[in-house]
């Protein structure tokens, strides 16, 4: 068992019993760099199969995944892959901010979380959610909680047996208990939403 699920098994009976029913989930670790930040892109409000779709016609059709390719084809032929308009123009942008050295994705690596956050929201297109995700499978940050996002929300619902979906400002407090395993406990509840049953 993954150790971190295993600290979470351990502090959270909530956890340990959905464990019980539904295993251990696969894990999401990505190596960092631009490539990975499109891929995160890409799958904004998208479903994992659609996204998935998408990233192989953007890596068929780039041949190499690299700010100067995705410049050099421009948004038109990245919309031909399957972006939509809003996305093909976000790669644009932090295809540009990476050659023009306003974002440094080696030095993030090294960078505080909230240092991190701050640098890659600075780029047209990524916001909180998207940051979040480079950080916890492309930095390896354990202690990071994406609480805008709905399966979360939804999945924490069903965990805990509430009564509504918690709002963002509720997940927080919510996974307060799952310090300092927060993104095992978010990697775990995604499992739970595509596992466990609807009320």
């Amino acid at each position: 068992m993954n150790k971190s699920i295993k600290a979470l098994v351990a502090i959270c009976p909530d956890i340990a019993l959905a464990h019980k029913q539904i295993g251990t989930p696969l894990t999401r670790d990505r190596d960092g760099g631009f490539a990975t930040l499109i891929r995160i892109i890409i799958d904004q409000q998208v479903s994992v199969q659609s996204g998935a779709a998408i990233w192989k016609r953007v890596e068929a059709g780039l041949i190499k995944c690299t700010p100067e390719n995705a410049l050099k084809s421009g948004e038109k032929a990245l919309r031909s892959f399957g972006l939509s308009r809003p996305k093909a123009h976000y790669v644009t942008c932090l295809s540009e901010a990476i050659l023009n050295g306003s974002l440094d994705l080696v030095a993030l690596e090294k960078d505080e979380n909230d240092v991190v956050r701050a640098q890659l929201m600075a780029v047209k297109g990524i916001g909180r959610w998207t940051a979040e995700i480079y950080l916890m499978f492309a930095l390896g940050r354990t202690d990071i909680w994406p609480a805008g996002d709905l399966a979360l929300a939804e999945a924490t619902k069903r965990l805990l047996n509430l009564e509504n979906r918690p709002t963002p400002g509720e997940l927080d407090i919510i996974a307060e208990r799952w310090k300092p395993e927060r993104t095992a406990a978010a990697v775990f509840l995604w499992h739970c939403y595509k596992k466990l049953p609807l009320e």
